[in-house]
């Protein structure tokens, strides 16, 4: 059974869902993809254990002293989605790709290569923000191109590199 809470972070409010022991979901007040009521089931504390461990380990991450997570987690989607999600967690610390890039790889539409990159439930953990235009521009983001920047500029503060 899904739980949430809504944590104060130092990009701003973020929505943590978890079910059972795994983390399945953390999304921005205005995500594009909304979660249901159902999948962010029951509203706890941050001091959640589980909950309390994302939390700190997204903190350590926007401070600057983690590169990865170390966090038990499933990903909810279609078997496309999950593929293209697959390849979201293969980009680097510091890198980005494009989404034709992902597409050529995956032999999909580019099109559709976005939208399931626009769906993924487990923004920053899984790096959509790491996709970037094929010209290296800043595309949609669900927790805005602020946010996207302040993520890559995080992760590579000299510039952006091709995955």
């Amino acid at each position: 059974m899904n739980r949430h809470a809504v944590v104060s972070t130092r990009i701003g409010e973020l929505t943590v869902v978890v079910s059972e022991d795994v983390l399945v979901g953390v999304y921005f007040p205005h995500h594009w993809v909304k979660p249901t009521a159902e999948t962010l089931g029951e509203r706890v504390e941050a001091s959640d254990p589980l909950i309390a461990v994302v939390v700190e380990q997204l903190e350590e991450y926007f401070g600057g002293s983690r590169r990865t997570f170390d966090l038990p987690s499933r990903l909810e989607g279609d078997e496309f989605q999950r593929r293209v999600w697959s390849v979201l967690e293969e980009i680097p610390f510091g890198e980005t790709t494009t989404y034709g890039e992902i597409a050529a790889r995956l032999g999909e539409p580019a099109q559709a290569v976005g939208k399931a990159v626009g769906q993924n439930p487990l923004s920053i953990v899984v790096p959509c923000h790491r996709v970037i235009g094929k010209d290296g521009s800043l595309t949609g983001y669900a927790g805005g191109l602020r946010r996207k920047q302040f993520l890559l500029n995080l992760e590579e503060p000299v510039g952006a590199r091709l995955f």
